[in-house]
């Protein structure tokens, strides 16, 4: 979303951008949608541990992402990912896979994991498409240089 009232502070920036998630908030929501995909559930400790975060502040952040919409949670249970948590959350997915495919593809690595992690937060969803579209092309002129180079 692009505003032209003037400057913002970087996080200004994003909170606009993101409808007042924070990229914290992003990474948590993330991992839960992560988690939840591979076993369906998901408590506290899980994410402290996936996130290297101690438990007292996963259970804060999924208090505050309750708070939102996000998520359902009671204490001491199970996360459930609401309906508008289950759409954010899977943008925030595919906003990864994209950006990781793309890193991957153009500095020749199979890991970009740390400078997904640093970047995401700032992209924005025509940023990303366009992105996904240059991922794509850059995908078939490597196949079509393999195949010229098997000849």
């Amino acid at each position: 979303m692009e505003h032209s009232d003037g400057f913002y502070t970087q996080k200004g920036y994003q909170l606009i951008a993101t409808d007042g998630l924070s990229a914290s908030m992003e990474d948590y929501l993330e991992m839960i949608c992560r988690l939840a995909a591979d076993s369906g559930v998901v408590r506290v400790h899980e994410i402290a541990q996936h996130l290297h975060v101690k438990p007292s502040s996963a259970s804060k952040m999924v208090n505050n992402l309750k708070n939102a919409g996000y998520l359902d949670f009671q204490k001491y249970g199970y996360i459930a990912v609401t309906e508008k948590g289950l759409y954010t959350g899977h943008y925030l997915l595919h906003r990864h896979k994209v950006l990781h495919e793309f890193l991957c593809l153009l500095n020749k690595t199979a890991d970009e994991l740390e400078q997904v992690e640093k970047i995401e937060h700032f992209i924005n969803k025509n940023t990303l498409a366009n992105i996904e579209k240059l991922t794509l092309q850059m995908k078939k002129q490597n196949e079509s240089n393999d195949a010229t180079n098997e000849l």
